[in-house]
């Protein structure tokens, strides 16, 4: 297993703590130097906080790891394409490498219905790399299909 797929799996495991708290199942991983900084997976609903997504989480602990917003040389895997106010959190935070999961059609500011971390208006770019987890994509499904 590659590290990517490591890191991967990790970000899923956040993504299924999150349904303990029938949250959206979304987790995150940030990385620096090989070594995992910060973790966390969706707590919107139970925090009654429309800024509680796992990629913003991630970020404020990932931040407090480092003693610095800037998250220089770090990278990202996350389960679900970021939205836009996460897009512009990884913008924001200066995080190198993003790793998606699984894409998100409907508000995915990473490629699919917007770019943000790839707008040469913006004064960051984002590598971003996309692992297509199939994993990732049924904890999504199988939690909407259960919704419904």
């Amino acid at each position: 297993m590659n590290q990517n797929s490591v890191f991967m799996e990790i970000a899923i495991q956040e993504a299924r703590k999150a349904l303990i708290f029938n949250e959206v199942p979304v987790g995150a991983v940030i990385v620096k130097d090989n070594k995992i900084i910060a973790t966390a997976h969706n707590l919107k609903e139970f925090n009654n906080d429309p800024t509680c997504h796992a990629e913003i989480l991630a970020i404020k602990k990932a931040c407090k790891a480092l003693n610095n917003w800037r998250l220089n040389d770090c990278s990202m895997y996350v389960t679900l394409e970021p939205c836009p106010m996460c897009a512009g959190a990884i913008i924001q935070s200066r995080i190198k490498n993003l790793y998606i999961g699984t894409f998100d059609d409907r508000s995915g500011a990473c490629g699919s219905v917007l770019n943000i971390v790839q707008n040469d208006s913006l004064n960051h770019w984002v590598n971003v790399q996309w692992l297509y987890n199939k994993d990732c994509s049924l904890l999504l499904e199988n939690f909407f299909k259960h919704k419904r």
